[in-house]
């Protein structure tokens, strides 16, 4: 199944109502798509104390690595605020775990998708 960069961003916005966000009222949501052509969703969940927060792009990969995908393509990231939405550095630095030449998909203001590699996000990344 061939995932369209649109559809991948349509997936991500299906998650914004599906965010906890009761502090910041910040909503997010990423669609990750694996090697395998499979689409794993996630949302932002804040917590009182916010280190124990976890973003919709850590939500994505942690839940594709729980049921054993370890190789992505494409990530796609929105967020209430629209335009365009980075991952934070946290983030940068997962996904550079599993896939530093991973495309990172966001939309502008004008409903443009605008695409970077990870590696022009992140490009001195921690790694052993």
């Amino acid at each position: 199944m061939n995932v369209t960069d649109r559809e991948l961003i349509d997936r991500a916005k299906t998650m914004l109502d599906k965010a906890y966000v009761p502090y910041s009222e910040f909503h997010v949501g990423a669609a990750l798509l694996d090697s395998q052509g499979n689409v794993f969703t996630g949302c932002n969940v804040e917590n009182s104390s916010y280190g124990c927060a976890c973003c919709a792009e850590r939500t994505a990969v942690f839940k594709a690595v729980s049921e054993g995908s370890r190789s992505f393509e494409a990530i796609a990231i929105v967020s209430s605020a629209g335009g365009e939405t980075y991952p934070c550095g946290i983030c940068r630095q997962v996904l550079s775990e599993f896939a530093p030449k991973i495309r990172v998909i966001l939309e502008n203001n004008d409903g443009e998708l605008v695409t970077y590699t990870l590696d022009e996000l992140l490009p001195h990344s921690f790694s052993l």
